[in-house]
């Protein structure tokens, strides 16, 4: 367990400086479950928010008899929906996310898990349900869930296939989910997952993770490129002369995931890792909120 404490301290102190975290006003029934805040809506719960007119169709038991005594008026006490949100969370495995340019930068993986577990923090802080898609963890809360995310988080990926893809038929009807990825590989499943995400109602954001070399292509002379996994080799005497090319092909593979998630009604940011976390961490904080 000695090496699930750095990630968790980590993730711990990036969340340190934020407020508690709610993740969700819409609250489909097949994510729904007892929580122990309030979203200051109306719905099911104990604690009194707020008085209200009574309307045509109002039962009867739902009129306040005592407030309504103090006026000429009928009123509705309304009470806070205490219903908690599951967040599914989707870090991608491959092989590709062990990459990092430089010794002094953590591996994409290694940042992108530090973040996950941060916003997991909040939101099961908030009082949200949490779980990791592909890795058996169905959105729970608790200390407990943070500490399973966390030896999940901590995994090898040493077998892992090149390029993960999300698989978004795991995340629970009307929930919201967080991907984390470069986003490298073939678009095509991932295209597939938010599609299958907006059809059943989840909604959510997309962290592109980037080491500053891939957005930079610092590379000329003679280079060989190898994927992290090996299966991919490419050899150039003039590694300068892609270099447009390959800025080109990325700017394209970014307007790709904005139209994406625009299309799905998803949330889209990039993060380098060469930049602190705590950035992406409040954008995601924001995110969560902008897709309620």
């Amino acid at each position: 367990m000695s090496a699930i404490a750095p990630l968790r301290s980590r993730a711990e102190a990036l969340a340190a400086p934020f407020p508690a975290l709610l993740a969700g006003a819409r609250h489909l029934a097949a994510s729904m479950a007892a929580g122990s805040h309030g979203r200051r809506r109306p719905g099911q719960g104990d604690e009194f928010w707020q008085y209200r007119a009574a309307q045509p169709g109002d039962e009867l038991r739902a009129v306040d008899w005592r407030r309504s005594g103090r006026s000429d008026t009928h009123f509705v006490r309304q009470k806070e929906w205490q219903a908690a949100q599951s967040v599914s969370v989707w870090v991608d495995p491959g092989q590709s996310m062990r990459f990092a340019s430089r010794a002094s930068l953590p591996r994409k993986a290694d940042r992108a898990a530090e973040i996950a577990l941060a916003a997991s923090v909040l939101l099961i802080h908030g009082g949200e349900r949490v779980g990791l898609n592909d890795h058996g963890l169905p959105p729970r809360g608790g200390e407990v869930q943070l500490m399973r995310m966390a030896q999940a988080l901590e995994r090898d990926l040493s077998r892992a296939p090149e390029y993960g893809v999300p698989n978004a038929r795991e995340i629970p009807p009307g929930a919201r989910a967080l991907f984390l990825s470069d986003f490298l590989g073939d678009i095509d499943g991932l295209r597939d997952a938010l599609t299958a995400a907006a059809d059943r109602g989840i909604s959510g954001a997309l962290v592109q993770v980037l080491d500053p070399a891939e957005e930079a292509f610092p590379f000329d002379g003679r280079t060989i490129f190898e994927s992290m996994g090996g299966s991919i080799r490419h050899e150039t005497l003039k590694a300068g002369d892609l270099r447009d090319r390959y800025l080109d092909r990325l700017a394209a593979r970014k307007d790709a995931l904005r139209a994406l998630c625009a299309a799905a009604g998803w949330q889209y940011t990039l993060h380098h890792t060469g930049q602190p976390a705590a950035p992406a961490l409040l954008w995601l904080y924001a995110a969560l909120e902008r897709v309620a």
